[in-house]
């Protein structure tokens, strides 16, 4: 439970008007609460003594899983900050937007700034706090840092000059306008905030299931290692096992060396339990990041029910009736023209990268524990009677499997470096392999949109455009006379 829940229910009411000479206002109506919540914080007064406060040990270093709060949730904190600190709420969660994009990029930045806030550790030091009551004042926490900036606000003149304020927190005055102009969007409700950032609740949702997924999906990777690993060492110590207890079989060995070969066999059954044990673990751990990236998929399914429009932006483009078999994008997925002796495409991206069905096809075989050099993979038929083969997953799809159909942009499993691999890739070939992937038409056609050629300039397509977007048809005359404006998704 939060500490300051029960005093801050009732919030303060903070609004945002415009003066006549177009100047943006907060006005902060403060009450008896407040008061209270304030003695239970620290100082904007005084900052911290030196040692005064419990800091990460790694106060550089970003958690291996941030926090992820809703947008209703992070509303809330703002408010709530807002109240304690005398501070407007809308200045708050517009520099958490400019500075983090509300935690998605945390840094640490160029210049060492960390955190939901984008604290320097100097900074940090002075006036971060623990707001959660953890016992730690930590500035990848939302509500430390949210309460923090909050504080260092007010510390710098928030109650009688915002403008002034701002400008402390980033000394440039483009960064003080933005801010107060992004502040008076949101303090016009949702929807203004929505046009002014460029995304609103539903977008920032989105956004954030597809943060998780993917550091979901790394985790299963991670998993999906593990459990091999193991399985090596509990066979390898089984057969060790077994050598040891055929050489003690011998009724020729003296009562000194059967001893020490009983030792060594209690030995090696001891390490068997431990690995059968680490075994059992490391596939509990898979179970459960499979089931939290099936969970993620099944919530971006629910977002596509509920926007469709706004959850396409996160599925996969297809292009006459196929889609790239890689998802990442251009900036992290690559491929060259020729592969090392023979027709393929090694698609280089990183591990953990979303893998789909190329198109509408049938699944012919799949190599779920791996298969020599493939490793982890699968073999398709499209419907043209076309067959591909996936090689190097680190995981594969449990709905893919000998008969199976698959849609085009199915998930099918994720790119990892199983089998013969020197690096995270997918290789993808023809069967038989007598030509190139990478002639084909409509893998020709994601160059630029899904991936970048490693061997070769790569064409410059523009991603489509996010929202509404409109083109003006003229009548042929005079270009402003008659025009027609047409909006679409």
């Amino acid at each position: 439970m939060r500490r300051f829940g029960a005093v801050l229910a009732a919030l303060a009411v903070v609004c945002v008007s415009a003066s006549q000479a177009g100047a943006r206002t907060f006005t902060i109506v403060s009450p008896v609460a407040e008061q209270h919540a304030v003695q239970q914080l620290p100082s904007y007064e005084q900052p911290n003594r030196p040692g005064a406060v419990a800091m990460p040990l790694a106060l550089s270093r970003a958690p291996a899983q941030p926090s992820i709060l809703s947008y209703d949730e992070l509303r809330d904190l703002w408010q709530r900050a807002g109240v304690a600190y005398g501070v407007p709420w809308q200045v708050l969660g517009a520099i958490n937007k400019v500075e983090s994009n509300f935690g998605q990029n945390m840094g640490p930045s160029s210049a060492g700034a960390v955190g939901w806030m984008q604290f320097m550790p100097s900074t940090w030091e002075r006036w971060g706090m623990d707001a959660d009551g953890d016992g730690v004042a930590n500035p990848w926490d939302p509500e430390d840092a949210v309460y923090a900036a909050a504080r260092y606000l007010a510390a710098a003149g928030a109650h009688t000059d915002i403008s002034r304020a701002v400008f402390a927190y980033n000394h440039a005055q483009w960064y003080v306008d933005e801010i107060l102009s992004l502040a008076a969007d949101l303090g016009s409700g949702d929807a203004g905030f929505a046009t002014g950032l460029g995304t609103g609740a539903a977008d920032y949702r989105l956004g954030a299931l597809q943060e998780q997924l993917t550091a979901a999906r790394k985790e299963v990777t991670r998993a999906q290692r593990l459990v091999p690993a193991e399985e090596r060492r509990a066979e390898r110590l089984e057969r060790q096992k077994l050598i040891l207890a055929r050489r003690a079989g011998d009724a020729s060995l003296s009562n000194r060396k059967f001893k020490e070969l009983e030792s060594r066999i209690a030995a090696l059954e001891r390490a068997h339990a431990r690995t059968g044990e680490n075994l059992d673990r490391r596939r509990a751990e898979l179970d459960a990041a499979v089931a939290k990236v099936s969970g993620l998929e099944d919530e971006l399914a629910a977002a596509a029910v509920a926007d469709p429009a706004t959850a396409a932006l996160g599925a996969p483009g297809a292009i006459a009736g196929y889609v790239f078999p890689v998802g990442g994008g251009p900036t992290v997925v690559s491929v060259g023209h020729r592969h090392h002796d023979y027709p393929a495409a090694d698609i280089a991206a990183p591990e953990g990268s979303p893998l789909y069905a190329l198109a509408d096809s049938f699944v012919m075989d799949t190599y779920a524990d791996g298969s020599g050099n493939c490793g982890i993979g699968f073999r398709i038929q499209l419907e043209t009677g076309t067959e591909y083969t996936y090689c190097h997953l680190s995981y594969l799809e449990p709905a893919v499997h000998p008969g199976a159909a698959l849609a085009a942009g199915q998930p099918v499993g994720l790119v990892g470096q199983t089998g013969h691999a020197t690096g995270p890739h997918l290789h993808l070939q023809l069967d038989p392999a007598v030509s190139y992937p990478q002639e084909e038409a409509w893998f020709q056609s994601f160059a630029g949109v899904a991936f970048t050629w490693q061997d070769a300039p790569t064409p410059h397509r523009p991603a489509k455009p996010r929202g509404s977007v409109f083109s003006v048809v003229g009548d042929g005359g005079d270009p402003f006379a008659g025009n027609v404006v047409t909006f679409t998704r």
